[in-house]
């Protein structure tokens, strides 16, 4: 495996990864304010960087953009806190978020915070049932959304008596609160309550392969993790412009969207715009981002893109970084050719609450690798029963529990938290192994692993496999049952600009994988197709296709792209 090795444009700030031999959390709660022992995770987030003329958000959609200081974001935020005060909220009462990527949104996201009451956030493209799935379940009291949004609200808001008041931002209807009318009468002080740092900050919902989706808490001591990773993993410094991809409707857009970033004191980059290469490519050059987080679903489309980025400057880049979904190697090889810079990923889930496993500054990447764990997490791969196995063994990716971020509970479901637990290990559901060196390496999830002819392939090795070839795009790939073999390798596949499907391509892609990457892995059966499902943080749902190709139920699929 060759190794890649680029020299920092800054010094990281962790400049030597050998410091997780002595690392402990408790030397590391200085990095964020504790007030007698509480804190809380909004004022640690904006309050504490209480500049006047800082640009904490650089915010732009199609129409036009506008700028926040640090200063105006802590007074509208405490401005939201009061009107939730005046409309009786109260600490661990769950106010909700429906709301696209506009500046309310991170407004009243840190105000309910200050509150002491718990906040959720709601991707935009959620229909009816996703939602009262989501506000049915956490028995939210007040919902803030726009009027737009309200409509899909009002089919079911008769089968939400909990939800007493609905804040609208912009056209509020009969019963509405209006958000500008209240904010324009709510003083800018408020006294932030201060929490026990394992109480209740915010809650996200996750889905599995089965039943409703779960209600993930996390508490406020979150932000020590959300700082440290933030500032050791993307490597952020205060005169970083940084541009975080993600929608606080999930973890990633709350944790490094938010919270981990601002408390850094960088300054933010927030487009609500659709994607187009050119117009990321623009923003970049027009805000002077520095430091970039995305999604690799989102880099692979760039690349789609061909040479676009050559029109604009890219020289503020110094640091990328990948989430949501394994990278691939040949991201990695086009960002360096680029941009003179590599992607560094990194993993992590909704229940972890911030970046497990990463590719630091300080460290060289071997391509298609996590990276290593993060300094204060143990990780480990484990079998069946809990047991560690040594380097390079295949089992499943466990967490010793009890780092800052983890999740506190699962919203009225204590089996379903339980079974995240075993033998003293937190198991995440993904298939990895550990090399000699210590850094980790994807499979799939644990119900994606295909056994071929009695060999286990990793559907992220063939899916980087295929992508290699010039013709595809993207790739996602399912075990198929074969009275033969046990299961067979179907691919997926989108192609590239310029290709069409024919039974001659199809045989040179099953040639190319049998030369390239193993003769007993290549796809027996492809099926070309103009989109994969998604959710909408990035991540290929292959149980959709598998369950789709079987005629199997498919489980939840309210966070599911349309394709």
């Amino acid at each position: 495996m060759k190794l890649i090795r680029v020299k920092p444009r800054l010094k990281p700030n962790l400049p030597d990864y050998r410091i997780a031999k002595k690392f402990r959390w408790k030397d590391y709660y200085k990095e964020v304010d504790f007030f007698s022992g509480r804190l809380n995770a909004a004022y640690n987030a904006v309050d504490r960087h209480d500049v006047p003329n800082k640009v904490a958000l650089y915010w732009e959609d199609e129409k036009g953009s506008r700028e926040f200081t640090f200063r105006e974001i802590k007074n509208l935020s405490n401005r939201f806190a009061n009107v939730l005060k005046k409309l009786g909220v109260k600490k661990g009462d769950r106010v909700f978020i429906f709301l696209p990527r506009v500046p309310e949104l991170y407004i009243s996201f840190l105000g309910i915070l200050k509150t002491g009451a718990i906040a959720g956030t709601l991707f935009a493209a959620f229909g009816p049932r996703a939602l009262k799935d989501r506000l049915g379940n956490s028995s939210a009291k007040v919902l803030i959304t726009n009027a737009s949004l309200k409509k899909r609200v009002s089919e079911i808001r008769k089968e939400l008596p909990d939800l007493k008041k609905i804040i609208v931002i912009d056209r509020p209807g009969k019963g509405d609160v209006s958000y500008k009318k209240e904010m324009s009468k709510a003083s800018r002080s408020f006294k932030v309550k201060m929490l026990k740092p394992d109480e209740p900050a915010f809650m996200l919902y996750t889905s599995g392969t089965t039943g409703k989706p779960k209600g993930v808490i996390h508490c406020h001591k979150a932000i020590v993790q959300q700082h440290l990773t933030a500032k050791w993993v993307l490597d952020l410094k205060p005169k970083d412009i940084y541009w975080c991809t993600a929608d606080p409707g999930w973890v990633t857009g709350i944790a490094y969207g938010i919270l981990g970033s601002w408390s850094n004191k960088a300054s933010s980059v927030v487009y609500a715009g659709r994607f187009d290469p050119e117009k990321w490519y623009s923003l970049i050059e027009k805000y002077q981002v520095s430091v970039f987080y995305t999604a690799p679903t989102a880099i692979r489309m760039l690349m789609k893109a061909g040479k676009a980025y050559k029109k604009y400057n890219m020289s503020s880049l110094r640091h990328m970084c990948s989430v949501g979904e394994p990278l691939n190697p040949e991201p990695i090889y086009w960002s360096l050719k680029a941009f003179g810079l590599p992607f560094h990923d990194n993993w992590w889930q909704t229940e972890a609450g911030g970046v497990l496993i990463a590719n630091y500054p300080c460290m060289p990447i071997k391509p298609g690798s996590m990276g290593k764990p993060f300094p204060g997490i143990e990780a480990a791969i484990v079998d069946n029963k809990g047991n560690k196995l040594r380097a390079n063994k295949e089992g499943n990716l466990a967490i010793k529990p009890g780092w800052p971020s983890m999740m506190l509970k699962i919203w009225k479901n204590r089996e379903k938290y339980r079974s995240y637990f075993k033998k003293g290990w937190y198991i995440s559901g993904d298939k990895a192994f550990v090399d000699k060196d210590g850094y980790y390496w994807f499979i799939g999830r644990a119900d994606d692993v295909i056994k071929t002819g009695g060999e286990r392939v990793g559907p992220f090795e063939v899916e980087s496999a295929l992508i290699e070839h010039k013709a595809i795009i993207e790739a996602a790939v399912i075990g198929k049952p074969d009275p033969l073999r046990g299961e067979i390798i179907k691919a997926f596949l989108i192609l590239a600009k310029g290709y069409k499907p024919s039974k001659k391509l199809e045989e040179e892609i099953k040639v190319f994988i049998k030369k390239r990457f193993a003769g007993h892995a290549y796809p027996r059966e492809i099926e070309f197709v103009n989109s994969l499902p998604k959710t909408q943080s990035g991540k290929i749902v292959r149980r959709l296709l598998k369950a789709r190709e079987l005629g199997l139920p498919t489980g939840d699929v309210s966070t599911i792209e349309k394709y």
